[in-house]
């Protein structure tokens, strides 16, 4: 399944870049994430609560940062698996300056399999545009508020 869209974010392009590879700030805004953990060299280990339909689980896995040019562009690749099925994914992020703010704009394929792959295109479709929106939605707000 190929994924695509932007976003623009109330950020300059450097601190926009520095989030988007920031755990905590991450793990807030990933919806369902539990838990992510750095445990490599631009590498993470993830635990998300993902429910599409009837089906729900918990999924294990890994979010790698790959093919990176500061502030322009990386590549993210993501994996996983649960009861339910797996995911394999890797997505490109272009960040475009845009008077004091940032168009992130992203581009990628997306594996599923397992009983999770019966819920059918249509539905997995509307459920990741309906994720990365409020991924987006949840970075913009953690990137605008104070550091304690």
């Amino acid at each position: 399944m190929k994924i695509s869209g932007s976003y623009t974010v109330p950020i300059p392009r450097d601190e926009a870049y520095k989030l988007l590879q920031d755990p905590v700030i991450l793990a807030k805004c990933m919806p369902g994430t539990d838990h992510l953990e750095k445990i490599g060299e631009d590498e993470y280990e993830m635990k998300m609560k993902m429910a599409i339909a009837s089906f729900s689980g918990l999924f294990t896995g890994k979010v790698k940062i790959a093919d990176a040019h500061p502030p322009d562009n990386f590549m993210l690749l993501v994996e996983g698996s649960g009861k339910v099925g797996f995911l394999k994914g890797s997505g490109l992020l272009n960040l475009t300056p845009q008077e004091g703010a940032t168009e992130v704009k992203y581009e990628g394929d997306v594996q599923v399999g397992g009983t999770i792959a019966a819920v059918g295109q249509r539905l997995l479709e509307s459920t990741s545009k309906m994720i990365i929106k409020k991924f987006f939605e949840k970075f913009a707000e953690a990137a605008t508020q104070p550091t304690t």
